[in-house]
């Protein structure tokens, strides 16, 4: 056998279904969508949860509650160990430095650190929130945190 003697498994290799390209394709007239009716039409087919005019199940139910999770924060998480590995002694950590060095996006409610790993140098926070473990680590080499939400 050689390279030029490959081929594809039988049957793994199927044309591509031209629908609308007339008798030639093998689905002239109907398109392959069977005869007249709603589904048969441009735009054919009834919406996603309609159950032929039956109330439907999304309506049976009944809707009780309240949900404050449109009211909710949700914020980028960083932790010290990532902190310690792209930042310098003496710099500020705050939400355009952490976009810079690529550690968040910036486009959710705000930053928090989180105290995964160790930090070895003093360093400048200035975010949202920080966790009691990463303040407790902060502290211990003595960096300093200002601003905390």
């Amino acid at each position: 056998m050689e390279l030029h003697d490959l081929r594809p498994a039988k049957g793994s290799k199927k044309n591509k279904k031209r629908v609308g390209r007339g008798t030639g394709s093998g689905l002239g007239t109907t398109a392959g969508k069977g005869t007249k009716g709603q589904k048969a039409r441009s735009g054919g087919g009834v919406r996603p949860g309609f159950e032929g005019g039956q109330m439907p199940l999304y309506r049976r139910l009944p809707k009780r509650g309240f949900s404050n999770k449109k009211f909710s924060k949700e914020y980028e998480i960083v932790n010290l160990e990532q902190i310690n590995v792209k930042f310098s002694e003496g710099e500020v950590i705050n939400v355009e430095s952490l976009v810079a060095k690529r550690l968040i996006k910036g486009n959710k409610d705000g930053v928090k650190i989180l105290g995964n790993g160790e930090v070895t140098k003093k360093l400048l926070f200035d975010v949202d929130k920080i966790s009691s473990s990463a303040i407790e680590k902060i502290k211990k080499v003595g960096g300093e945190i200002k601003n905390l939400g």
